[in-house]
């Protein structure tokens, strides 16, 4: 018997679908309707998206193939950190200073722009602070050094510390890590209850969102966006869907590998149990290629992601799937009751920045956050809704970036990508 099951069994419930703090409904497209924009997709970037142009004044509309936050952006780790998902060194080096500069901005502002929205909207989505980032392997220790003196001199960034071994209880209960970066300006979320209030936002500022509306062609100019009970016509076309364009626009599919990760909650930790595991109750990774994170939930149950695959199928018991991975890092948990288990779907490009751009005119897309979605799909919201106001600089600037598509196109991109993996996690273990 195979350990995966298919995606049509994968509706499992998560901690985030249990602990929502309201429930949203919203129709299925019926009918002719008319927008200056529609966007197809409602996660993070979808919401983000529409939210910052009704505010400027634009009429919008989101259609949705399943419900809102359905994807990654109501299953992911909740994890909100600064930068880029490559470093400055990396960034540097291919693009040179100036460029490498403003991405690191723009990384520091769309960890603002979540905590704004948070903040305006008065979405209750247990916002925390700081971020830990540990090494998994002694030789690391040095690099992580280097790295905070490194932005603290030439990008005058001064909320890193680094932790050296003989300090890492202040941060974390665990022998398993050698050293670690702790940064102050990283945040972490109820994912799921961000993005619901997003959803609220914007209904509430005149967007109108429909559900269960999945998108089966579009085409022209003016756009006119059909659905197997309805249709918009709109002036502008924003593709939000990431990791689940399927064969929407094969244009832009194979410049994204969707793999599936995989998370656990623990039940209900005492506060005595909160406090040893995560001192400061900050957001964790690791150094890992295949990379351990993971969080306090705003009731203390540990929300642990670990492990992930790159076929249809998940595993069938996410919870031991996962939980083997949380005892490497936290044995003292072995008795610990797992009340939920889960996975989703997330995009990953072959250079792992953002992959931006328009396939005409009028029709706008944004995708392949390669686990750093939280901050950086907000943040795409943002910036379109930017360009399409006619201020096209730094929408320009990230779809400018250099893309390549996976080897072998979307049929024959996953075994290239599994040998690759497979690899990598090799070398984490030994």
């Amino acid at each position: 018997m195979s350990i995966f099951q298919s995606h049509a069994e994968n509706n499992v419930s998560s901690y985030y679908q249990a602990s929502t703090n309201k429930t949203l409904a919203f129709p299925v497209l019926e009918g002719e309707h008319v927008a200056d924009i529609c966007i197809v997709g409602a996660g993070y970037t979808g919401l983000s998206s529409a939210l910052h142009l009704v505010e400027k004044g634009y009429s919008v509309i989101v259609v949705e193939a399943e419900t809102v936050a359905f994807g990654a952006s109501g299953r992911n780790g909740g994890h909100v950190g600064i930068g880029q998902r490559q470093d400055q060194y990396y960034l540097e080096d291919k693009f040179g200073h100036e460029i490498a500069s403003t991405l690191w901005s723009m990384g520091l502002e769309a960890v603002d722009t979540v905590k704004g929205l948070i903040e305006r909207h008065r979405i209750k989505c247990d916002l925390k602070h700081g971020g830990v980032h540990f090494a998994h392997k002694a030789k690391y220790c040095v690099d992580m050094e280097e790295e905070v003196a490194f932005l603290h001199d030439r990008y005058g960034y001064d909320q890193l510390e680094y932790i050296p071994k003989n300090r890492l209880s202040e941060v974390i209960g665990s022998e398993a890590y050698h050293g670690a970066v702790l940064d102050t300006a990283s945040k972490h979320i109820h994912p799921l209850n961000f993005a619901l209030g997003l959803a609220e936002a914007a209904a509430k500022a005149g967007v109108q969102i429909y559900e269960n509306s999945r998108v089966t062609s579009y085409a022209g100019s003016p756009v006119v966006i059909k659905t197997s009970q309805g249709r918009v016509t709109a002036t502008e076309l924003i593709l939000a869907c990431n990791g689940y364009i399927e064969r929407l626009e094969p244009k832009i599919n194979g410049y994204i590998m969707p793999i599936n990760n995989f998370v656990l909650a623990t039940e209900p930790l005492s506060d005595e149990q909160a406090r040893e595991i995560i001192p400061m109750d900050t957001a964790m990774a690791d150094s890992r290629f295949v990379i351990n994170y993971w969080k306090l939930s705003g009731d203390n149950r540990l929300v642990f992601g670990g492990g992930e695959n790159y076929r249809r199928g998940f595993p069938l018991d996410i919870k031991r799937f996962v939980q083997r991975y949380m005892l490497e890092v936290y044995p003292q948990l072995t008795n610990t009751r797992i009340d939920h288990g889960w996975g989703g779907t997330l995009a990953i490009t072959l250079n792992r920045l953002p992959h931006f751009g328009r396939l005409q005119e009028n029709i706008w897309y944004m995708q392949g956050y390669s686990g750093h979605g939280v901050p950086t799909a907000t943040f795409a919201g943002k910036l379109v809704a930017e360009a399409i106001s006619g201020k096209l600089e730094r929408f320009d600037l990230i779809s400018g970036l250099p893309t390549t598509k996976f080897p072998g196109g979307t049929l024959l991109r996953w075994p290239g990508m599994v040998a690759g993996m497979l690899y990598y996690a090799l070398r984490d273990r030994f």
